[in-house]
Order: structure tokens, then sequence, then C-alpha cells
């Protein structure tokens, strides 16, 4: 997809959203990583390369001994910086979309987490 400047009318493309991997393998980072106060969900990606609010992610998500992966088309909707308060990771948090995709990631997380997504306990991210 493009866009047209209206000042020289000429076509220039779209960025690529860029293409980020996480592999979550034990119940303790998955319940770390995951949004769920997010709309559709979301998870924290850690990551020193800096991003802004909104740029697209595609993130390919591996769950534990799920033989899945996930793919999702999502939006940046939270940035932990360098250096921040209480030692967090630095990284980003990726929205889920509202489609069969991010429906389907956000589920299977919440089969894994089950009783868990009731906890007190702190994560990457609140």
């Amino acid at each position: 997809m493009s866009t047209v400047n209206p000042i020289t009318q000429t076509a220039t493309p779209q960025a690529r959203p860029t293409v980020l991997s996480l592999a979550i393998k034990e119940k303790a980072a998955l319940y770390a990583a995951y949004m769920p106060f997010l709309k559709h969900g979301g998870m924290f990606v850690p990551t020193q390369k800096p991003y802004k609010i909104g740029d697209e992610i595609y993130l390919i998500l591996s769950l534990m001994d799920d033989p899945n992966k996930y793919p999702i088309a999502g939006k940046v909707a939270w940035i932990t910086p360098a250096g921040a308060n209480n030692n967090r990771a630095q990284g980003i948090g990726v929205h889920f979309p509202d489609d069969e995709s991010g429906q389907r990631a956000r589920q299977r997380i919440e089969e894994f987490l089950g009783a868990a997504m009731r906890s007190a306990r702190a994560t990457h991210t609140i």
C-alpha cells in the first residue's frame, strides 16, 4: 500500500512492519509478558530497538509446549524505556488486533494461564 504526497503527487511506500519473534518457555514468563488490560490482549516483547506508540509490529509468538506458532499483526501500545523504574526490562507491548489471529492467541494464552490470571504478582508492565 502506498500514500500520495499531496505536494509532489508522487506515491511513497508505506514502511513495512518490523518482524519480532518471541518464544515463551514457561508459565511464569507468560504471566509476566501477557497484557490482559489491553482491549484485545497483548504481549510484552523485550527489545532494545526504539519504537513509537502505534508502530506496526508483526509478532511471531511461540507458547511453551504448543507446537503452533501464532503470527500476530499488532501495534505498539506500551513502551518501557531503558533505565525504567524497578529495574523493569526494556521493551514494547504489542496490542493484539481484533481479528482471528489476535483472538486465537489471546484465547490460547488465557488457557495456559488459567487461575494465574487473577494473581497480583508483578509483570513486565504493571
